[in-house]
């Protein structure tokens, strides 16, 4: 990352710091209101799949991060940046196919739709000054699909891949994806009913790929807004970090 010669001031600091927490409160909100509409919690919603797809789930977690971390990297020479709202616009109608098929045309779109996120965050990533080719962005790009989900928002545990910093090698990759896969299974899981509620259908297949989009952008801004906060006001990481979580402690999610 090629960093500027800038100097910040506390009043810098404290503003983006501010627009951060905003932004990962409004990352939950979004997923909050389709839960509302849905009428359900984010928790009944893995109760809705087949025991057999349910037990499917960790494993094709795993193959699809590993498939999509490589076809995002391919994507990257053929299709430059996008801006966010076009990404969002694709992923919500390929939501809407999905849900109109039922169960196995959103089965069918889960690994894609993956990989178009995962492509989402490293254009966050880039916006922010970072190269989406050098292993350590590629490990923040997937800790960011380690949050929560914007279905099941946590602020403990989507909040917890922020603090987590290795040395970077292709095993720790490899053990990170292993790592991942069953929080993103979870994830996807909710993703999966959410999509095949009856009735609704292709509608909740949209809106649930919107909410998805929208989170995982909204937190990879929040995770490389982070990262480059700590670099240009050169502070230390954990004190910037407990920063940010009290101020997250002041926004609350809109759960009614």
């Amino acid at each position: 990352m090629e960093v500027l010669d800038i100097t910040l001031t506390d009043t810098d600091i404290d503003k983006r710091l501010e627009d951060l927490a905003k932004r990962h409160a409004a990352a939950g909100n979004v997923g909050i209101q389709i839960l509302n509409v849905m009428g359900g919690q984010a928790e009944g919603l893995l109760d809705r799949l087949p025991t057999g797809i349910r037990d499917r789930l960790g494993d094709g977690a795993e193959q699809a991060l590993k498939l999509a971390m490589s076809a995002a990297q391919r994507s990257r020479g053929v299709v430059g940046e996008q801006p966010g709202w076009l990404t969002r616009a694709v992923t919500t109608a390929m939501g809407a196919a999905g849900g109109f098929g039922g169960l196995p045309s959103a089965m069918a779109e889960l690994p894609v739709t993956t990989t178009i996120l995962l492509r989402a965050i490293q254009d966050v990533a880039v916006e922010n000054g970072f190269d989406p080719e050098e292993q350590g962005v590629m490990f923040d790009c997937i800790q960011v699909l380690a949050a929560a989900g914007p279905l099941d928002h946590d602020d403990g545990s989507d909040i917890a891949f922020l603090s987590t910093r290795l040395a970077v090698t292709g095993a720790t990759l490899q053990a990170l994806i292993a790592r991942v896969a069953p929080r993103l299974a979870t994830v996807l899981g909710q993703k999966l009913a959410a999509q095949t509620v009856p009735v609704l259908g292709a509608a909740a297949g949209a809106a649930t790929n919107y909410a998805y989009t929208s989170y995982y952008q909204q937190m990879a801004q929040v995770h490389f807004g982070l990262r480059r906060l700590v670099t240009e006001a050169d502070r230390d990481h954990a004190e910037l970090l407990e920063n940010f979580r009290q101020r997250v402690a002041r926004h609350p999610l809109h759960r009614a």
